[in-house]
């Protein structure tokens, strides 16, 4: 690599590091997936985030609709590779996952993880356990879930789950961000 890449990268950070700043303006929040991914979900499915953004295993509580005080922990994942992060801490009730296209485990090298969302799923984590304890999946940071578990437990765009029905709005509201 010669030093005209190098250049470039640092003029192509220099522009993210201004649109990163801006969102954590806008979010209140630092820039990263985490972060941003609660922010969305937040104002799409009316979650009231934890005071601290460190609190253990649970992100928020939904402030209405049909799981209105459940908690439960945001991840936005750019490409669904069929893994979740479980925590061995405090297990919320829910795990909402937003998540970019499906792509296989595999190695990154070479690739792209565009800020999309191209479907969100709703995990009730007791269903969730008994399925991983039942196939003797280890829980742990990356936990492989079948996919059966993911294509029962999605809202969005093609809603197999009933979990949580979205109005038009929502819909509306989460098509922003789809590749």
């Amino acid at each position: 690599m010669g030093s005209d890449e190098l250049v470039e990268v640092a003029a192509l950070l220099r522009q993210r590091n201004f649109i990163d700043a801006r969102i954590a303006e806008v979010t209140e929040r630092p820039m990263s997936a985490g972060h941003l991914g609660e922010w969305i979900a937040a104002h799409i499915f009316d979650i009231e985030l934890e005071a601290s953004a460190t609190a253990p295993g649970i992100d928020g509580r939904f402030r209405s609709g049909p799981l209105v005080s459940k908690t439960v922990n945001v991840k936005w994942y750019p490409k669904l590779e069929g893994l979740l992060d479980i925590g061995k801490s405090i297990a919320p009730d829910y795990y909402l996952v937003l998540a970019g296209p499906r792509t296989p485990a595999a190695s990154s090298r070479g690739t792209h993880r565009p800020w999309t969302i191209n479907a969100v799923y709703l995990v009730d984590t007791l269903t969730l356990m008994s399925e991983l304890r039942t196939s003797g999946v280890a829980v742990r940071e990356a936990t492989s879930v079948r996919r059966h578990v993911w294509q029962a437990s999605e809202i969005w765009p093609t809603p197999t789950s009933s979990l949580l029905p979205l109005d038009d709005q929502q819909r509306s509201l989460l098509a922003l961000f789809k590749a």
